[in-house]
This record gives C-alpha cells, structure tokens and sequence, in this order.
C-alpha cells in the first residue's frame, strides 16, 4: 500500500460573481414576478455571491464537462501535464448528458490519452466519493496517480421557463423558513463551478495534503429520499422515474426539477451528520483537539448553528475559529463545494506543516455522509 498526497488543487468559477440583487436577471421570474421568498431565503443563507455558467441574457457559457476541464487544467504546470493523467474520476450532481458518463466527456476535452475513468453520481457526495475512487487506486498502486474532479453546472436547470408550468406555494416563509426548501429554496442557493485535486503517492508541491482515511455512511436503509430530480415522489414515499411518466408531464409536473422534501430534511439532516461523524472520529481515533481545521460543507448558514450544537451534544465540541468555510462568496456548489472550500485553504497561505484537516459532507439525497482527514506535509 501506498501513501495518497493530495500535491495539487484548481479551480473554474465561470464568468463574474452574481450579486444577490442581480440573479432574478439571471435565472428569470416565474410567471413575470419576482420572488416573494428570494430575500427572505438570501437572509437566512447568508450567501451574498455566486456564479452562473450564464451570459447576462440566460444563455449558457460552458458546459459541466467544459467547467470540470477548466478546473483540471488549473493543475497544469511544469511538474505535471495532462500527458501524464493516469485516472480521471469526476463526480457531479448535474451532468450534461444521461449518457456518455461525466468522466468520458471530461476526458473527450483533454485530448491527451488512454485513461481510466470514473463516474460518480448523486448530490454533494458524489465529488467525495470520486475522490475516494482515486485515493483507494493510488493508495493500492493501480495507479500512480488520479486527478479527481467535483463540479456542477445546475443554473440552466433553475431557469424559470422550468417552473412556469407549476408555481410552489411558499406561504408563511417569516415564520418557518425551512419550508420554502423545495423548490424556489434551491434556485437561490444553488451556483455553477468545478474544482480538482491532484492524487500521488509521494509529497510534492510546497503543502502536500495525506490523506489519512476516509469514511463514508448512508442512512437510505431507514430513510426516504429528500433530495431527488428526475421524478416525484409519490404517497408511499417511493420516487416515480422520469421515464415513467407520459412526455407531456415532464413540463406540466416539473418532472426534472430539482426538490427537497422539507418534511424529512429539518428532522434527520443534522441528527445522521452528528451520528455519522462521532463514528467516523471513533473508528480511526480522533479527537475533537486533534483537528485543526474543521471544513463542513453546509447548503446555508441557516444550519451552522444546529450543526455546531448537534455534534456537541455528541460530545464534539470544534470551536468556531477553528471552522473554515467560502459558502458566503462562493454559494453552494453541491459536489464541488468541499473541493473549492480546500483548494481555497491550500492557497491562503494559512496551512503549516503537521496541521490537520477534517472534511464533512452531508448529502440530503437519502441522507448520505462522508468524511476526510487529512495531515499537512
């Protein structure tokens, strides 16, 4: 077995920050109005900027593929060059296409050469579990190396001629913000980017990350979906696939709109992550004082505060000062926010030799969690 050593990490954040008075002009209205939820919902997810693969008009810029390529070439140096990619591994919420995989069109831009390929699927996890992909091949000696990729392209998909055809009732917002989550929560949340790691088996580079361990739960053997696309969900809690349904209803029932079934979100979302992460720190025997840097993926500031009490009433106590998170400036990138929130790390000059960093991604899609800890170099 080999040592895995995070060397490199790039980014792509397309075009300039949207402001939050700009991205009605972006994303459009529904039915010629403004959302009566968009301030409300801004406040409670503290997010003041993000990015859009938009132009001005609403026409796409780049595709996910493209985004998730831009990111990749950020690792190009004279050290490395895509000639000497040996794994390509790219997980995404929001892929451009059912098929090919994400991964074979990523790798269709590189124009370099034969590599192994892997797509991971799903919501926030699906850039951890590409990154895991790669670290299990490089720590096996399959591979010397893996490029891993977590990206999306989500703001075509939250265009209001997608949800002309069905308007969500978002009443009593001041009173219970959580239940505007399940549709127009999302287009106010959700922003467009990509970013990518470097995987070898030896320290390179001036702050070499090793990946210690990482861990991975789901809670779907108890739970019903949260978080789905492609589908509905139906009386019994099972989702009816897209392919299921009559063509006409795809439009008319906001077939492959992206949801949240609020119900279930606000009781079991912080409950499994406090769960998940005290098994996680006691299976491979770390302590809350043995972190330094705690980087929690959270869809909204709304959930920091619940975040922080639920994994101290499980006996994980991390200080604020020791939280390190973009959500502010970056907004939610779904399976690219871990990715963008460490290469942010790696780059602020803050990181010293010995230092060591935990990752935590939640993901609401059937409750799924996953975890990284990592030493500096």
């Amino acid at each position: 077995m080999f040592e895995v050593y995070i060397t490199k990490a790039g980014k792509y954040l397309p075009n300039k920050a949207v402001s939050n008075e700009e991205m009605e002009s972006f994303l459009g209205m529904i039915n010629n109005t403004a959302s009566k939820a968009r301030r409300i919902i801004l406040r409670n997810n503290g997010i003041v900027s993000r990015y859009y693969a938009l132009d001005t008009s609403g026409n796409p810029t780049h595709t996910n593929a493209e985004l998730t390529h831009k990111a990749i070439e950020a690792l190009y140096d004279t050290s490395f060059s895509a000639k000497e990619v040996t794994l390509l591994s790219c997980g995404t919420s929001t892929p451009d296409h059912l098929l090919p995989s994400h991964a074979a069109m990523v790798h269709g831009l590189m124009q370099n050469q034969s590599v192994e390929l892997n797509s991971s699927s799903g919501v926030c996890n699906a850039g951890m579990n590409a990154l895991k992909f790669g670290y299990l091949s490089v720590k096996a000696g399959n591979t010397p190396n893996a490029v891993c990729t977590g990206s999306e392209r989500v703001s075509t998909w939250m265009k209001s001629e997608k949800y002309e055809s069905e308007i969500t009732n978002l009443k009593n917002l001041e009173e219970q913000p959580i239940i505007a989550f399940k549709k127009d929560f999302l287009r106010w949340m959700l922003s467009d980017g990509a970013a990518a790691f470097l995987l070898e088996n030896k320290p390179k580079g001036e702050t070499p990350l090793r990946i210690e361990w990482m861990e991975a739960f789901s809670y779907a053997h108890e739970l019903e979906a949260c978080m789905y696309a492609g589908g509905d969900k139906m009386e019994n809690g099972e989702i009816k696939p897209w392919s299921d349904y009559r063509a006409e209803q795809w439009l008319t029932e906001s077939v492959f709109s992206i949801k949240q079934d609020v119900k279930i979100l606000d009781e079991h979302i912080l409950e499994k992550g406090a769960l998940s992460m005290q098994s996680a720190l006691a299976k491979n025997a770390i302590k809350p004082e043995d972190i330094t840097y705690f980087l929690p993926h959270v869809s909204s500031h709304y959930f920091v505060e619940g975040l922080h009490k639920a994994l101290a009433a499980k006996g994980i106590h991390i200080p604020m000062e020791k939280w390190f998170m973009n959500l502010k400036n970056v907004g939610n990138v779904g399976s690219a926010s871990i990715y963008l929130m460490l290469e942010e790390l790696m780059h602020s000059g803050k990181l010293k030799k010995g230092d060591t960093i935990l990752l935590s991604v939640p993901e609401s899609g059937r409750f799924s969690y996953s975890y990284a800890y990592l030493t500096v170099c």
